[in-house]
């Protein structure tokens, strides 16, 4: 329980304190081009990812809507989230796989224009060839929960 409330928590403040565009639940029509989008480093995925929140804040139970720009040769650990994930690709090859660890030769390529969704609590890992944008989004409170807690840069 400690180790999922610290992840709730360096997530929420991670995802509170980007200074990156986010649209409020007030505003009743929002409009967003991709140069508006402020990209910075993201703490609870390895060194290399970019996030850029749209729609948020993602540590409450409202809609969010994030982009991650993810490096070419990257990699990311086992996880899973506490709520539904929505993904979309919007650039590049998304390789997506399930399971408890890491195995490359168990992904789907997922091509721009394709979209993943992962019910609450599903193990699942991914990796890239190029630099490659997604499309995050769903209702938080969010956090990023590794399945092994040694993959959670957070801890290094």
């Amino acid at each position: 329980m400690k180790a999922f409330q610290l992840a709730v928590v360096s997530t929420a403040f991670a995802f509170t304190s980007l200074g990156a565009f986010v649209a409020s639940a007030a505003d009743t029509h929002v409009m967003v081009m991709p140069a508006d989008l402020k990209w910075v480093d993201l703490p609870s995925l390895p060194t290399g990812a970019k996030i850029a929140v749209i729609e948020g804040p993602m540590n409450e139970a409202v809609p969010f809507t994030v982009r991650l720009k993810l490096p070419a040769d990257y990699k990311v650990p086992a996880h899973w989230h506490p709520a539904i994930e929505h993904v979309t690709v919007i650039s590049g090859t998304f390789n997506m796989g399930t399971g408890d660890k890491f195995d490359q030769s168990k992904t789907t390529p997922l091509l721009a224009g394709s979209v993943a969704i992962m019910q609450p609590k599903t193990n699942h890992f991914a990796w890239t060839k190029e630099e490659t944008i997604i499309q995050a989004h769903g209702v938080g409170p969010w956090a990023v929960n590794y399945v092994n807690p040694a993959d959670d840069p957070r801890a290094k």
